[in-house]
């Protein structure tokens, strides 16, 4: 198996890292999503788990509402985590290494992103791309590769309830569509009733409808 297949750095490459953010108090849920177990594992650990299994190295994981170990993850508190997702993603770049080259950011609500999307975006950076989003049914979701280089622009647009897609749409014609419709979903949870769904799906009860937006 050659690296990019493996869509890892190869030796002497500068690190990709991943970014997790797992801060939310889940308020349409009722708890915390980041404890939320799904097929016997937190979402949380699921969440660093696809990250380093993708070929991330190091993974750091932003907390909030809970304080979370995962052991093999960096867990970063957000103090203002309640002004929402904009200010974790602005907290987790802040805090990684001076020699990462570029990050791949996740959600832990999105159990259904797995290893493969993210060796993708990792394979796409191999290839040139300096920002890269996965797309289903053409439309920009998570997980999403950013170089280094763009942190200032992304942490510059941040805000409010919303991560990387304000630099999304605004440097679009810098950003490389990396199609992962065959390898996972970007259903996320936020209600009991996406919770029950996308048990039944890992658990293989069932299936998750992609959503379009």
């Amino acid at each position: 198996m050659t690296t990019r297949e493996r869509g890892e750095s190869g030796a002497g490459a500068a690190p990709i890292a991943g970014l997790l953010l797992a801060a939310g108090e889940g308020s349409r849920l009722g708890r915390p999503k980041a404890l939320v177990e799904v097929a016997g594992e937190r979402l949380v650990d699921r969440g660093a788990r696809t990250l380093r299994d993708g070929g991330c190295r190091p993974v750091h994981v932003v907390t909030g509402a809970v304080e979370v170990d995962v052991g093999y993850a960096a867990s970063v508190h957000n103090p203002g985590w309640q002004s929402g997702l904009g200010s974790s993603l602005r907290v987790g770049l802040d805090t990684l290494p001076e020699d990462v080259d570029a990050v791949v950011v996740a959600l832990a609500d999105q159990p259904l992103v797995t290893a493969s999307a993210v060796r993708r975006l990792l394979e796409a950076h191999a290839d040139g791309a300096r920002a890269a989003v996965a797309t289903y049914a053409g439309n920009l979701r998570n997980p999403v590769l950013l170089g280094r280089e763009h942190w200032p622009s992304v942490h510059a647009l941040a805000e409010g309830d919303v991560g990387a897609r304000p630099f999304l749409s605004a440097y679009s014609h810098l950003v490389t569509h990396v199609p992962c419709d065959d390898v996972a979903s970007p259903e996320d949870i936020d209600t009991p009733e996406d919770l029950e769904r996308l048990q039944a799906c890992l658990e293989g009860r069932g299936s998750a409808p992609r959503r379009s937006t």
